[in-house]
């Protein structure tokens, strides 16, 4: 991508970025266990929240909520010693705090990405478990931020990751990483079967997303040479090559909101493009 600008690098596996009102971006260092603040090839850690960060948005409160899948050990499979859980921490001060580690009295297994609708509802996914004698399911969440109800959508999702709302707030999508698949529900708290939007061709695996302002959904694509694939709500696929086989996430900022901010994984990086479409202002910012 030689159309880029590098935010920051030297991060151990960013992923999760938030585009901040001051032009600063909090990406999470998965294999690092840190939140941390980019801008102009700086970087400042706000907290050492330890284990997998993944996911990360802004909720209504204006505190960062967090996906920590656990974290994962030497081998690359899940740490069994470690519970995924969704925390929330405070950016002036950089404390943290546990606000899910279960739904129903059954633990949650690896969260992944998440994202507020407008009623303040937080959507997220689990990944489920990679261990050393399978895949254990995961599923995807709708939870209040003040701890006050959880509902598990769906369960014994195969790899359910990325998560992003519809501009018009009808309708979830989530990204299947070993399909490369892109499903959707109606967004409402309750059981549902899953419709497939598209599945994204080629020998790839899918992480997070972004919606843009007109309802697309901007995937990250992991491949041989890594992309952000750009999928219509009929389906219809396109991709945008990023040089970064492990690239994991985008998020939208700037003005006009065609400022795309990529995280490059494999190569330590968060980077920043002008894209071809703008992309969804959130409910919540900080």
């Amino acid at each position: 991508m030689d159309d880029c600008e590098i935010i920051a690098e030297g991060l151990a596996f960013p992923e999760g970025p938030v585009v901040m009102a001051d032009g600063s971006v909090i990406v999470v260092e998965s294999f690092g266990g840190r939140i941390t603040r980019c801008w102009n090839q700086r970087k400042e850690v706000v907290c050492e929240i330890g284990d997998g960060p993944n996911g990360a948005a802004i909720g209504p409160d204006g505190a960062l909520y967090v996906c920590n899948n656990g974290g994962i050990g030497p081998d690359y499979f899940s740490r069994s010693d470690r519970i995924g859980r969704i925390e929330r921490v405070d950016l002036g001060s950089g404390r943290f705090e546990r606000v899910y580690d279960a739904c129903d009295g059954n633990p949650l297994s690896a969260p992944n990405d998440l994202m507020f609708d407008c009623d303040g509802n937080m959507w997220f996914t689990d990944f489920g478990r990679l261990e050393a004698d399978g895949k254990r399911f995961g599923g995807l969440y709708c939870a209040r931020s003040d701890r006050s109800a959880i509902t598990r959508i769906i369960d014994k999702a195969i790899s359910y990751n990325g998560v992003g709302i519809s501009p018009d707030m009808r309708t979830v999508y989530v990204a299947d990483t070993m399909q490369a698949r892109i499903y959707g529900f109606d967004r409402r708290p309750e059981w549902q079967r899953p419709r497939l939007v598209a599945t994204v061709p080629g020998p790839v695996s899918l992480d997070s997303l972004a919606m843009t302002a007109a309802g697309n959904i901007c995937v990250a694509t992991i491949g041989e040479r890594g992309a952000i694939s750009t999928v219509t709500s009929q389906g219809q696929v396109n991709a945008v090559p990023t040089d970064d086989p492990v690239t994991t996430n985008i998020a939208f900022g700037g003005p006009d909101m065609c400022e795309a901010f990529i995280t490059l994984s494999m190569k330590g990086m968060i980077v920043r493009r002008r894209w071809q479409e703008p992309g969804m202002r959130l409910i919540y910012n900080a």
